[in-house]
């Protein structure tokens, strides 16, 4: 369920890239988890019993708590002021994408993000305005899970910690490097440090409400996918694999049919 907190900030702003919005808005989202066992358990999901009931733990949580306080924060929170608050949050991410896109030998990337996080400090008001992105200087997010993942950890195996949600043992291992990159662990003030983070967690389970009703069928399993298939885009910068249909060699192999095979071709009016 926090997952997102610490980790990519995989909620909403899926790089830009291009997939989707949908993969990561389901990450976060919490849902009635069955503990019946699947019958064939994924090769990436081998602990799914554990998993899920994790998973349920999550949701209850969510469905109690956290849940119903983003839903009355949208509810009184102005359009502007709530993106606001998004627009700074992410503005502090710029700060982890700069130093892990160091660490994987990407310094364009590294120097787009510094670029956003001074030019939205600064001119966007503490990062409440996004002005970079107007300025369309955009950047790749990224994070130590990804860096790991440059690094040669390629495959990782699925894995729901109680609280933070979705993972993998190679983005958890990441974690507490992310923790410590985040500006508001370095609040001195516990009051100041402690509501900030409840404010993002809040901020961005406001952002989720609408994309909940989207989820169909195994919710788990739903969100499993999603999460793997967000990060493995996210680790391979959007390289989705060469499509064989967009190749100009792609050979269809037409023999046995003929046109008799589609029925009545005549056009009558």
């Amino acid at each position: 369920m926090w997952q997102w907190f610490n980790n990519a900030q995989p909620a909403l702003s899926l790089r830009s890239k291009g997939l989707p919005l949908l993969l990561v808005t389901l990450l976060v989202t919490g849902g009635c988890a069955s503990t019946q066992m699947a019958e064939n358990t994924a090769p990436e999901d081998p602990w799914e019993g554990f998993n899920r009931k994790v998973f349920a733990f999550n949701d209850v949580l969510d469905r109690y708590a956290l849940k119903p306080v983003a839903t009355g924060y949208r509810a009184i929170t102005p359009d502007p002021v709530e993106t606001g608050v998004g627009n700074f949050f992410s503005n502090l991410g710029e700060v982890r994408t700069a130093l892990n896109s160091v660490l994987q030998g990407k310094p364009s990337n590294a120097g787009l993000a510094t670029s956003r996080f001074l030019i939205n400090s600064t001119v966007g008001i503490g990062g409440l305005l996004d002005y970079a992105t107007l300025m369309e200087i955009t950047a790749d997010e990224e994070d130590f899970g990804q860096t790991l993942a440059v690094w040669g950890w390629e495959d990782s195996r699925y894995l729901v910690l109680p609280f933070f949600g979705p993972s993998t043992l190679r983005d958890t291992t990441g974690m507490p490097a992310n923790m410590a990159t985040n500006p508001v662990n370095y609040a001195e003030d516990d009051i100041v440090r402690v509501g900030l983070t409840a404010l993002k967690a809040i901020d961005i389970r406001a952002g989720l409400l609408d994309q909940e009703e989207l989820i169909r069928g195994d919710r788990y399993r739903f969100i499993r996918d999603a999460y793997l298939q967000n990060r493995q885009f996210e680790v391979s910068d959007g390289e989705l694999g060469d499509d064989p249909f967009a190749s100009e060699t792609f050979d269809f192999d037409d023999s046995g049919q003929d046109d008799s095979d589609f029925g009545d071709n005549e056009v009558t009016d």
